[in-house]
């Protein structure tokens, strides 16, 4: 599998187009709608000189601009839906390429950003390259890191991205002290969350944090109806608990 430009050059895209529209944004306030007239002027070959030929001006292409907003977040929706389908079965990078075209779009979506986490991260673990180079599958854990802290930092409730970068930080990229804080604030959120608690207990035996890990562990058993899962929780204590007492 060969890392397609697009990817690479994904964030620079995003950049570009979230600066566009913050430029159009600010553009239709009333105190510079004067500033845009007269740029609309010069590319269209020159300045209204009178009032009314610049109101004109600026009537024309406020118009044309609302139009392109409308239709801009539009597109974006449907390449988000388009990214979770091609996600479904199992298209990760084709659902990368389609999640940068929505983000494109709609720079300010945390959901667009973690469903590109979660594919960048699905097409990583299968990265193949036949001179046997890890620098690919790295790139793409990258990018899956990135995406993941932009959906955290576009909304801090949202609980997704934070349990995803846990995930990624214990299970891939073997940084379990990063994977703690992210994994804290998701348990914030989803306080007897049993998947998010598991993650959570295994950060902290990979950090050495045993106790912290039994507590976890011990919240599990109180709070989930799993059977398994509360078994599954008591075999890991005596674990840790072997590890920690000897």
């Amino acid at each position: 599998m060969k890392v397609r430009k697009e990817v690479v050059g994904g964030i620079i895209v995003i950049a570009l187009i979230a600066g566009a529209i913050g430029v159009i944004n600010t553009l239709q306030k009333e105190g510079q709608r004067a500033v845009l007239a007269k740029r609309v002027a010069q590319v269209s070959g020159g300045i209204p000189s009178s009032v009314e030929e610049l109101r004109k001006a600026i009537a024309v292409y406020e118009t044309r601009m609302d139009h392109y907003i409308k239709d801009a977040v539009q597109a974006g929706t449907y390449w988000k839906i388009l990214a979770t389908r091609l996600q479904d079965q199992g298209l990760h990078q084709d659902a990368l390429s389609a999640l940068e075209r929505g983000i494109a779009y709609n720079p300010e979506d945390p959901t667009l950003q973690y469903l590109a986490g979660v594919s960048a991260a699905m097409v990583a673990k299968s990265y193949l390259d036949i001179d046997g180079n890890t620098g690919g599958s790295d790139r793409y854990y990258a990018l899956a890191e990135a995406a993941y802290l932009n959906a955290i930092k576009m909304d801090g409730q949202y609980g997704k991205p934070l349990y995803a970068l846990g995930i990624l930080y214990v299970f891939e990229l073997n940084r379990p002290a990063d994977a703690i804080p992210p994994l804290l604030r998701y348990m914030e959120l989803r306080k007897n969350d049993v998947d998010g608690l598991f993650v959570l207990a295994r950060a902290y035996v990979m950090n050495e944090n045993y106790e912290e890990a039994l507590d976890a562990y011990d919240q599990i058993i109180r709070t989930t109806n799993d059977k398994n899962r509360r078994s599954e929780a008591e075999r890991n204590k005596q674990f840790v608990m072997d590890l920690y007492y000897g």
